[in-house]
């Protein structure tokens, strides 16, 4: 194991887990490797939640997305974190963040690293999976790089846990590359989505390292969840608004480069291109997941871009026993650069995001379940919505069974704006926002992407908004947030049909 610590003077520095929790004090602002389970801290972080079970210690906790194989969860119910940021998708955190014991700030994912640059967090201690340390001091990252450029360098102390089940061959998939300070910031020069601006390695002080922690985890599987019948019809509607731009003559065969979220619709989109007639796709995205690999197999793309990768175990081993394949065929990025608004502008990317929510004047609601309980976190969504040629934004038009629409009179939260939403897809259908006025939107929305059990009572809201109220943006106030009273005090946001007979 010795021999993946090429700089011999740190291979004294070789500990437990539980060995370098003893580094952690109260109070600390810590920084980790981690981007949606790829690439985490895998024991240390553990190791410090079994600490804080019988000591007074809390920290402040910035990854680069969500962790996995339970680490938010141990450190939560330990008591051990204070203060989370900027993204995260596990149950017990969410739990304790919605009960007011964790504070949660929930960020644009391509602006953490621009926080920490400029000392408004300053870390303390960092904790960074890596595959190994090269000669000059320098650490090759393993299936994400995040936020670990800027954490590595703003942190007093570095650990260090070297995964060994990650083979070596990944050296060559990172691009690094660190943004300057503000006031001496030069461009980016990716032009394309195959450019390499930086090094395949992170410069650190080795000086810092105080410890390295062996281990042989495996990031945690995907969550791939086979398409069902709304996100194959969502898929489908997808495809078919490409072609018609294609014949409007606004895209190619080729598209644009492509971002998707995580989880089944994102799958079940691509997972539809894979057997369409476009060719010669390219991604610019935050996540490589299994529909990603599966369209480079196909031959339908030639080149992905992202920050980290979260696939099945399948196809986790297929890529780590063919690395040297892909290796010309993907890249890793920081995510200050994989979200950075100049580079997304400037490549003209089409963004495909999941919303729990939509009203329908184009107001999307990602994050918060009426308007109050966190989800997960805005992630990535609006570093691309707001700088995408096309934004699009996806949702099963109910959910419940269909006690909630997914489209509804007022958004009970807003994270993206009418003016960052182009384009609003359920399996009902499409709704192409683009150059119509709010009373426009409204008739788009409510005809394409509203439910049948929904559809004629958002018609006659809207209605009425207008012909009581007027306005740009017609609404009656007292009304627009009943839908959302009704489903606190029912459990539905259907009428019920005494309330129907007498409307």
């Amino acid at each position: 194991m010795l021999e993946r610590i090429k700089l011999t003077d740190l291979q004294s520095k070789v500990m437990t887990a539980q060995e370098s929790a003893q580094f952690f004090e109260n109070g600390m602002v810590v920084g980790a490797s981690g981007f949606t389970r790829g690439g985490d801290t895998k024991v240390v972080l553990k190791a410090v939640a079994e600490r804080a079970k019988s000591e007074d210690l809390e920290i402040t906790l910035i990854t680069g997305a969500s962790l996995g194989h339970g680490t938010d969860a141990a450190l939560a119910e330990s008591g051990a974190l204070k203060k989370r940021l900027p993204f995260q998708v596990d149950t017990v955190l969410r739990k304790n963040i919605n009960a007011g014991n964790v504070l949660f700030i929930d960020q644009h994912l391509g602006e953490t690293a621009e926080h920490i640059l400029n000392g408004e967090f300053k870390i303390d201690i960092a904790v960074l999976e890596v595959t190994e340390i090269l000669e000059d001091g320098s650490i090759v990252p393993t299936t994400s790089v995040g936020n670990n450029v800027d954490i590595a360098e703003s942190a007093d102390k570095i650990i260090l846990e070297i995964n060994t089940s990650i083979p070596t061959s990944i050296r060559g998939v990172h691009d690094i590359y660190k943004v300057e300070a503000y006031g001496s910031r030069t461009p980016i020069n990716i032009t394309s989505c195959d450019s390499k601006v930086g090094t395949d390695s992170i410069k650190i002080d080795p000086s810092k390292v105080v410890g390295i922690v062996f281990h042989d985890i495996h990031d945690m599987a995907g969550d791939i969840v086979p398409a069902d019948e709304a996100t194959s019809a969502i898929a489908k509607n997808i495809v078919n608004f490409f072609e018609k731009e294609v014949e409007a003559g606004r895209l190619t065969k080729e598209l644009m480069p492509l971002q998707c979220g995580i989880g089944k619709v994102a799958n079940a989109v691509l997972g539809g291109l894979e057997h369409s007639d476009f060719e010669n796709l390219v991604m610019y995205s935050e996540v490589l997941q299994d529909s990603t690999f599966d369209l480079i197999d196909s031959g339908k793309m030639n080149f992905a871009s992202a920050s980290s990768m979260t696939v099945s175990q399948e196809c986790y081993d297929r890529v780590m026993a063919n690395m040297d394949f892909y290796k010309d065929k993907i890249v890793l990025r920081p995510q200050a650069i994989s979200n950075s608004c100049e580079v997304i502008r400037r490549l003209g990317i089409i963004g495909i995001n999941t919303s729990l929510e939509c009203d329908i004047y184009g107001n999307v609601n990602s994050t918060h379940v009426s308007g109050t309980h966190m989800m997960n976190g805005i992630g990535g969504s609006g570093d691309f919505a707001r700088n995408a040629y096309i934004s699009i934004f996806v949702t099963a038009s109910i959910a419940k069974g269909g006690n909630i629409s997914s489209i509804v009179p007022m958004v009970s939260h807003v994270d993206h704006t009418e003016h960052d939403v182009d384009i609003i897809v359920t399996e009902q259908g499409l709704a192409d926002l683009r150059g119509l006025a709010p009373r426009e939107r409204a008739i788009e929305i409510i005809n394409n992407c509203v439910h049948p059990d929904y559809k004629q009572e958002l018609m006659s809201y809207f209605e009425r908004a207008c012909a009581e109220r007027g306005g740009q943006t017609p609404h009656i106030l007292e009304e627009a947030f009943s839908w959302h009273t009704r489903l606190k005090q029912t459990g539905s946001m259907k009428k019920a049909e005494t309330e129907t007979l007498v409307g």
